[in-house]
């Protein structure tokens, strides 16, 4: 009975938050803006480069991990 009451909260809660996504129809002038700049590539990159970084250091700390359960 627990586990029925908690996804059903989940479920009122993802309902509420997707309505609430879905009711923005104002366009973001920022994005427009700077899309016609061509400054949106830059925060792109600057995203991707963040996030393949976080990748690599991950498996980076994955790999030495490992390698320290195989040793002991």
């Amino acid at each position: 009975m627990n586990k029925f009451v908690v996804r059903c909260c989940f479920l009122i809660v993802a309902l509420i938050v997707s309505m609430a996504a879905t009711a923005q129809d104002k366009p973001v002038e920022m994005a427009d803006a700077m899309r016609s700049n061509g400054k949106i590539y830059v925060v792109v990159a600057v995203c991707l480069t963040i996030l393949i970084g976080l990748f690599l250091y991950v498996a980076s700390v994955d790999r030495k991990l490992r390698k320290l359960e195989k040793n002991s």
